[in-house]
Formats: structure tokens, sequence, C-alpha cells
């Protein structure tokens, strides 16, 4: 008898404590085994250590999966995987831990960015639509006041018919935004300097257009030396009386320094997943205003939506086991322009 062999890609986790835990089912662990030679329950948390068990694993591994808080593939860390040859991110962006030494070793990359987008934009989704009823002022006024109320005659302004939302970003979320408008009865702004032709359903304008007609205003632009502080004092001062800001890309577009006059005033709302500094100070007006909402960068995948990006990226483990290309295979030259 002659001895098989197996020709299936030996594969490393690689990403944060408690990350693997949170990221993959029993499942997704079983069907990894099947599709790669690897062990499903050894995470490296460190691909520096000189020795050790990561240390053998990294050194046989052809494919790394990885997820939030991977160690960066520096030229050190490479030396030690001398049979590296692509990384599957569970994730969004790999600015963190995908560095130069990769492309100039050549090494493919794929990341689970479209799955991490559906639920950044059915939060923008949400945001939009409660913002044009007014939810977050009527919840506060009903428990104020705890009595029957003439609604009716104070909700004028409210209402989602033909009201104008304007995206900032043709970004993979900003386009999945765009789709799930279309079923509403919107008008729809779009500005991205990238874009020559608006998406069915859009209208293309520059950006200070923009804010002067959306009454919502909705940020999806990459966070790059180009956009940061592109929603700034120009911008929220030509926003309309009562309009809402909605940032759930990063907190450095926004210049909140300019934005935080407009809130104390009550013209502007807004709802904020993401700040600059991501944690705002103890003392911020932004926990306690009534006209903002503010939450702790929640719009992106988490609990069981970790298991979508899990899923999309053993779909790209699968197809490279078989010798086929990524589905969505991130370029170097793609970095420049996105997350």
């Amino acid at each position: 008898m002659h001895p098989t062999t197996d020709n299936r890609p030996s594969l490393l986790l690689a990403m944060g404590p408690g990350t693997a835990e949170r990221l993959l089912t029993e499942e997704h662990r079983t069907r990894l085994a099947a599709l790669t030679r690897t062990d499903p329950h050894l995470v490296a948390h460190d691909l520096t250590a000189p020795e050790g068990p990561v240390a053998e694993a990294l050194a046989e591994a052809e494919l790394l999966l990885t997820c939030w808080g991977a160690t960066p593939l520096t030229p050190e860390v490479l030396a030690r995987a001398p049979r590296l040859r692509a990384v599957v991110h569970a994730a969004g962006s790999v600015k963190h831990h995908i560095t130069e030494a990769c492309w100039q070793r050549g090494i493919t990359v794929s990341s689970a960015a479209a799955a991490n987008a559906l639920p950044v934009a059915e939060y923008t989704l949400a945001a939009i639509l409660f913002a044009g009823k007014r939810v977050l002022r009527s919840a506060q006024q009903y428990a104020e006041l705890r009595t029957a109320q003439a609604w009716l005659a104070e909700s004028a302004g409210w209402g989602n018919y033909r009201r104008t939302v304007g995206i900032v970003g043709a970004s993979r979320i900003g386009r999945r935004v765009l789709d799930l408008l279309r079923p509403f009865d919107l008008d729809v702004l779009l500005h991205d300097p990238y874009v020559t032709e608006a998406p069915p359903g859009t209208e293309l304008v520059g950006l200070d257009e923009l804010c002067a007609r959306a009454t919502v205003v909705s940020v999806h632009a990459p966070q790059l030396p180009a956009t940061y502080r592109m929603i700034g004092a120009r911008q929220l001062a030509a926003m309309p009386d009562g309009a809402t800001l909605i940032n759930t890309a990063r907190g450095s577009l926004v210049d909140e320094e300019a934005l935080l006059p407009h809130l104390l005033a009550g013209r502007l709302h807004a709802v904020l997943d993401v700040t600059d500094p991501e944690l705002p100070p103890p003392d911020s007006p932004l926990y306690t205003l009534p006209n903002v909402l503010l939450t702790p960068h929640v719009a992106g995948s988490l609990g069981n939506e970790l298991h979508r990006m899990a899923d999309h990226a053993l779909a790209e483990v699968a197809r490279y086991a078989a010798g086929e290309p990524f589905a969505e295979e991130v370029r170097a030259a793609d970095l420049t322009r996105s997350a």
C-alpha cells in the first residue's frame, strides 16, 4: 500500500484573545478541519513568539485565518512563515495587520468586508427612518409627559415621505445603504468623488450641496487623509434646521468641535456610532443631549452576526483549497480608497 498524500492547505487561526470563541461555532471548526490541515482549536494571539506550538504552526501555515486583534504581519513575522501564501480576514478592514511586506511577498488577501457591511447598513437604515419619524424625541417626550399628547399637531415636519437623504461615500456600506433605501419614498443624494455616474434612484451632487439639501446626512466614506474632518464647519452650517447627521464610519470624518454647538443649540440632531476619540470623555455632552443617540460602535457585526463573517471566510478558505480565486480579494491599490 502507498501512503496517501494530504493536499489540503495548512491553516493557522490568528486573532485577538476571545475573538475565535465569539466568531466560530463548533460547526465552523469542524468545517475548517475538513477543508484544511489545521488544529481548529489552536488560536495564535501573538505571532512574534520565536518558539512553541504557535511558532511551529506558523512555520507550516500556507493560509492564515485572521480577525480582530491579529498580529501585524511584519517582515519579522513573515520570515517565520516561509510557506504563507494567503490571508483570509474574517472581518472588514485589513489595514491593521496587512503590511507592505505582505504585498511585496505576493501574499493574496481576502476580507469579509461585504459580510460586515450588512449590519452597518441595516443600522443606518433604521437610523434614517427613525430620524424621519423623530422617534428619539417623541419617545423622550412621551416618557416625560406620560399623558395623551397632540402628536399630530406637533408632527407637521415629521415623516419619511419624499424626505431628502444624503449618502456621503459610495463605499461597500454606502452602496448597501443605497440598495436598502430603494423601496422607500425618499429622494436620495450621493456624494463620492470617485463616482461619475449616479446609481439608479440617486442624484450625484457635491458635498456642500448634499449637506444643504438633505434632512438626513449619513457618512460612509473611508478613513483616509483626504477624508479627515470632511464634514466640517461649512458643511454643518449648511445643514437645514432639524436635520440629522448619522456617522457609522469613523469619528475622524466629522469635526465634532464644529458639530457640538449645533447640537447644544438643538439645531441639529445626531446618531453617532463612532466618535473621535472613540470613547468620548466622561463629561462629554454627547452622552446626555436629548437630540443625540450615541451608541458604542455597535453598528458593525456583533453577537450572532459574527457567524456571518465566519461563513464568508470559510467560503473563501474552501475556494482556496479548491484552487479557485477568492471572491472578495483585497488588492494593495484598493486600500488607498477604502477602509
